[in-house]
């Protein structure tokens, strides 16, 4: 060997696990950046609950906390508190140590269903992270349905074999009947506010999910809690296989290898989708396959028979798939759900039916809303609008240039709409764009999921959504700038019509009354009457509450207690409705000033009282009854008498005696039987005085008396 000669040995071949792999490159799941770890942690068991809970039709209720509790390991990081509690199924022990820590073990790996997880890479990874960072596994609390006690352990990862370790396990009494509680501790540094910021992937998630209750105490901030708008659990919709026409040869060989021994045709039908009795006839016809192909089972098949089979169904035409697995969140929901993002006045939600696009399932909804006010101070015009983006209804906050649903949007031209739009970039002002991509074979460009790949149909799809809401939008804006003119011309006539009226009062010498009406009729036909009401309403609101805080200073600690029983107090001064023995309703008022120094009153004491004052008030009425009757018989009687008497002296004497006539009496009550009849007419020469005639009160009974001295004489 010459001098300066390096003896190179041969290069040993090792393998490596899975958990190896992404423990060395775990900048490929979301946890390239200590801000980045905190927010994917979080992302990652805030999933899982939420998936637990739909799975099993719970209406999911889940509690966050995040918090510091000191500093971290590394350089500019803090150790920071994760926990996420849910009210899901729970989890059974045994399966802990596969749940969070071994990759690739996952319940929703190729189900071909709308799921959030489904690789079971994400949780594994934030336990590695931990393990990294804090020399600390998950701890995890745990409680399943029937369960007298929880289980409470910690989960590590054998990262040379791919498998979790399950240690400090305890049995301890839980409140909650059944859920699940992650707590990690990891190093990062949190970051509250912003696009990537964990207050928007919350609030996110409360948009998308009109379902969630949500609790989470963020930091030093207050504790929040989100109460849900529905109370249905959306409908998980049946798992869907796949179309033949999204296969590669080689998937389409290997898929066909672990099916073994069973016909051809039924391999066909049970594990594609659209592969009925009518495409086994055109493939048969029109391209040449042999129907005894269809009977051959799987293991018997030749490589060139797998390669012509798969041609020839390339080369076909089949149904596109069924749609029925996608699930979406429904206009309904999603419009309840805008609402708690804030102070909106106006927003618009479109939820376009499932299309088809590179042969996948896929449902496209947008939501735009316009805020009332910014909470960072810009103006309309200045900054552009806020941009919310999910896939199967996960927030999706990093590498939203390259995301399809971005592209989709900066193609639209928004100035069409009523929007002012820089070029090649979303529309400006103070509104939210939310567009949410559903299907159970999203394309991601890498494993973090945090883009959608930008195919040209689905570009295309989301784009037709956009425009849609976008004329909704156009719609709104104009109208409202026509009220906006119409506003201008009415304050532009209200700012001259005083003016006028005044040069018409001096032009026809009117007074100032008619000068006033002028006025008046003038804000009619303005409509301005209703805003004076309201501007009065306005000022005796404003009059109210300063006498009541004047009353508060002046009271001090007793303003409420005195408050409160004038509140008391209205509440009795109600009108109160008792029934009479009739079965009639009489109204009874109870006086305030009564009810104040009274401290509780019994229903039937009020009741009792309510009666002795009707009784009492009948027997009242019934004896000024009597006693007017009485009256009335009396001066009938007398008047009968009276009557009698002149008539016997009148017809004893002659009338050439001209005896004295008695003078007339007062004015009285008579009845109709005392009326003066022809026979009793006056007796001429003489004087007659008028008798007034008043109607009785009340009816007298016929003067029978009279009747029966009518032809008798003294």
């Amino acid at each position: 060997m010459e001098a300066g000669e390096v003896k190179r040995g041969k290069a040993q071949l090792k393998t490596s696990s899975t958990a190896e792999y992404f423990a060395k490159n775990l900048q490929q799941v979301g946890f390239s950046s200590p801000t980045k770890a905190v927010l994917t942690t979080l992302k990652e068991a805030f999933d899982n609950s939420l998936d637990a809970c739909e799975d099993h039709e719970i209406l999911p209720a889940i509690r966050v906390e995040v918090e510091k509790q000191g500093k971290g390991s590394t350089k500019n990081t803090d150790l920071i508190y994760i926990s996420v509690q849910d009210n899901g199924p729970g989890i059974p022990f045994k399966e802990l140590p596969m749940v969070f820590g071994e990759y690739l073990a996952s319940s929703k790996f190729g189900r071909g269903r709308c799921t959030r997880g489904q690789q079971g890479i994400g949780i594994s990874a934030a336990t590695t992270w931990a393990m990294q960072t804090a020399a600390q596994g998950v701890k995890v609390t745990t409680k399943t349905k029937g369960q007298k006690k929880a289980v409470q352990c910690r989960i590590e990862i054998d990262l040379k074999h791919n498998k979790g370790l399950m240690k400090d396990k305890i049995d301890l009494d839980w409140a909650p009947s059944h859920g699940t509680r992650v707590e990690f501790w990891i190093d990062g540094r949190v970051q509250v506010n912003g696009e990537a910021g964990l207050l928007a992937f919350l609030k996110s998630n409360v948009l998308v999910n009109p379902h969630l209750e949500l609790t989470y105490k963020l930091m030093d901030e207050p504790e929040v809690f989100v109460e849900r708008v529905s109370d249905q659990v959306p409908q998980i919709p049946d798992a869907t296989a796949p179309h033949p026409h999204t296969m590669k040869l080689g998937e389409f060989m290997g898929h066909g290898k672990l099916y073994g021994n069973i016909p051809v045709r039924d391999w066909l039908t049970t594990a594609f989708s659209r592969m009925n009795k009518a495409v086994f006839e055109d493939l048969t016809a029109k391209h040449k396959v042999p129907k005894k192909l269809f009977d051959q089972k799987m293991n018997e098949i030749k490589e060139a028979d797998f390669k012509n089979l798969f041609t020839a169904i390339q080369e076909a035409e089949l149904p596109p798939p069924s749609t029925g697995s996608v699930l979406a969140i429904g206009e309904e929901g999603l419009a309840r759900s805008i609402l708690r993002l804030g102070d909106l006045d106006y927003f618009s939600v479109v939820s376009r039916k499932p299309a088809i696009c590179d042969f996948k399932p896929v449902q496209v909804e947008v939501a735009i809303a316009r805020m009332t006010s910014r909470n960072d101070g810009v103006n309309e015009g200045e900054e552009s609008c806020e941009v919310i983006r999910f896939a199967n209804r996960v927030p999706l906050q990093f590498d939203k240039a390259s995301c399809a649903i971005m592209k989709a949007i900066t193609s639209v031209n928004w100035k069409v709409y009523g929007l002012k739009q820089s070029r090649n970039s979303p529309p400006s002002g103070p509104y939210i764009v939310a567009v949410s991509v559903v299907s159970p074979f999203i394309k991601f460009k890498n494993a973090s999921k945090e883009t959608i790949d930008a195919s040209e149909e689905l570009v295309e799809e989301i784009r037709r959504t956009l425009m849609q809401a976008g004329q909704r939008l156009s719609r709104h804006l104009r109208k409202e700038h026509k009220e906006a003119m119409l506003e201008s011309k009415m304050q532009h006539i209200e700012q001259f019509a005083p003016i006028l009226v005044e040069g018409l009062v001096r032009l026809t010498a009117s007074s100032q009354a008619r000068r006033e009406q002028a006025h008046k009729g003038l804000l009619k036909i303005l409509g301005r009457e209703a805003k004076d009401a309201k501007d009065e309403l306005a000022e005796a609101d404003r009059k109210l509450e300063a006498h009541l805080n004047q009353k508060r200073k002046r009271l001090g600690a007793a303003f409420d207690l005195v408050m409160a029983r004038e509140d008391e107090s209205d509440e009795d001064s109600r009108v109160a409705v008792k029934a009479d023995s009739k079965s009639k309703k009489s109204v009874t008022k109870l006086k305030k000033g009564v009810i104040d120094k009274v401290d509780v009153i019994k229903p039937d004491a009020v009741k009792r009282d309510a009666e002795v004052h009707e009784k009492a008030k009948v027997s009242g009425k019934v004896k000024k009854k009597n006693v007017a009757k009485s009256k009335a018989e009396n001066k009938s009687k007398s008047t009968a008498e009276a009557k009698t008497k002149t008539k016997t002296k009148t017809k004893a004497q002659p009338v050439a005696n001209k005896a004295p006539v008695k003078p007339a009496p007062a004015a009285r009550k008579i009845t109709k039987s005392e009326k003066p009849s022809k026979k009793e007419a006056p007796v001429k020469g003489k004087a007659v005085t008028k008798k007034t005639v008043k109607r009785p009160t009340a009816p007298a009974k016929k003067s029978t008396p009279a009747k029966k001295t009518k032809g008798k004489k003294k």
